[in-house]
């Protein structure tokens, strides 16, 4: 046993050491400004964005917009909405994404950086709200992001509410932003949270859940951490009203929730056929 916990001791030091520091001058407007017309263009054709109401964000200074997740570890509504922000405010306005260490620090995925995409701690959300910036996050995290695919109209946050108190301290509202489509880019089946407590990942590479899905090209798919083609789903994303904090944290909270849910059932609602759209 003593040779098991060095040894997992070991592999949570080498994956924290690769995690990037924060630095949010690694978002880089003029390679933005290079990469969007193609990005935008494989958006619109492949995932057939459709972004409503960007003009309910603030047109200036910080603010913090939470999302549901969906897509695994691939997320496309992220990829759209970042597409969608920077087309529709320009590439000068700051904007950052919150990811798992996982992602931030894998190689190949070096360019989300580029973007604006940083390690999801509170330094970072607290940094990226200071400078002024336009801050999105995800606080289901890998919990919602890897729910069943029959639950993809569902918002779960499984009760994180560190967001509220984030945008309190920073004094931001908060805006929802509700999508649909991403969780049927693959068929997820399972959390797999009893598999992340069996291998310990959930103490050494903080990953509450080691997913199963079927997705392309694997079949059978454990854990996405090599991720996945993702199918051609439709993306659909609202966003909502600005909430502000004027509440307690569990009334906000509910607000949020509320809020999200609402903008999903509407895009759900419009939905005829999964992936189709």
């Amino acid at each position: 046993m003593a040779g098991l916990a060095e040894a997992l001791e070991w592999a949570r030091e080498q994956i924290t050491s690769r995690v990037p520091k924060a630095d949010l001058d690694q978002r880089d407007p003029d390679y933005i400004r290079d990469q969007l017309p193609g990005t935008w263009l494989l958006a619109s054709l492949y995932f057939r964005a459709d972004v409503q109401h960007l003009d309910r964000i603030p047109a200036e200074g910080p603010v913090l917009l939470v999302g549901n997740h969906s897509g695994g570890n691939v997320p496309p509504d992220t990829f759209v909405f970042t597409l969608a922000f920077c087309s529709y405010f320009g590439v000068e306005r700051p904007f950052y994404q919150l990811a798992h260490n996982l992602v931030v620090s894998a190689p190949p995925l070096g360019w989300l950086r580029k973007f604006g995409t940083v390690a999801a701690n509170h330094e970072n959300a607290c940094l990226a709200l200071e400078s002024g910036a336009a801050l999105l996050v995800y606080p289901g995290g890998d919990y919602e992001v890897f729910r069943p695919s029959w639950e993809r109209h569902k918002v779960d946050f499984d009760g994180r509410m560190g967001y509220v108190k984030l945008a309190r301290d920073a004094g931001v509202p908060i805006v929802p932003v509700a999508s649909v489509g991403g969780q049927e880019s693959a068929l997820f089946l399972n959390r797999g949270q009893w598999l992340a407590k069996l291998l310990r990942a959930d103490k050494t590479l903080r990953l509450k859940s080691i997913p199963i899905s079927l997705a392309l090209p694997w079949g059978l798919n454990i854990s996405d951490l090599a991720g996945h083609l993702p199918l051609p789903t439709k993306i659909a994303i609202e966003v909502q009203h600005p909430i502000e904090v004027d509440g307690d944290d569990q009334a906000v909270h509910d607000k949020v929730m509320a809020s999200l849910q609402a903008g999903v059932d509407r895009l759900a609602a419009r939905r005829r056929f999964p992936v189709i759209g």
